[in-house]
């Protein structure tokens, strides 16, 4: 099913985790409008950077989410939340940077983990009341920090 012209519900429901568990990810018909709204919003910042996304988590069940140790309140859960990459345009604080700059509509906008060695993702939700916030949490944060942070030159100081 083709939520928008460049995601499929297929593409954010897959799960390596799920698949490697035999956990069912297919989200309840109730929730097919956040998915749709999702999928509109990640059109939007594909078409500000220009180029494709790389999804690698989209719409977690209760089960996936407490398997990937997500928060009991995931926005995920509700199928407004995706993570993910785009090399293609830069580094996932570049891409958050663009994203905030920007007048998408977003809930939250959170550039995570960039002081991994992988580099961090971009984590994007979209809600009916789209607050804008803008968050950054890097390796050993118990907490969010507010706006856009360079995790590794943080890490330096």
């Amino acid at each position: 099913m083709q939520l928008s012209e460049h995601f499929s519900l297929s593409q954010l429901i897959a799960s390596e985790t799920a698949d490697a568990r035999g956990i069912d990810n297919t989200p309840p018909v109730e929730l097919l409008h956040n998915l749709q709204r999702l999928a509109a919003g990640l059109e939007q910042i594909r078409a500000l950077i220009g180029c494709e996304l790389e999804i690698s988590s989209g719409y977690r069940g209760p089960s996936l989410n407490r398997a990937v140790g997500g928060t009991e309140g995931s926005q995920h859960m509700r199928g407004e939340a995706a993570d993910f990459s785009a090399a293609a345009f830069g580094t996932p604080l570049e891409v958050c940077r663009a994203i905030a700059a920007s007048s998408i509509a977003f809930d939250q906008l959170i550039h995570e983990y960039g002081d991994k060695p992988s580099g961090g993702w971009v984590h994007v939700s979209f809600s009916a009341e789209p607050r804008r916030r803008v968050l950054t949490i890097c390796v050993g944060d118990r907490e969010y920090r507010d706006g856009l942070i360079d995790c590794r030159a943080l890490r330096k100081l």
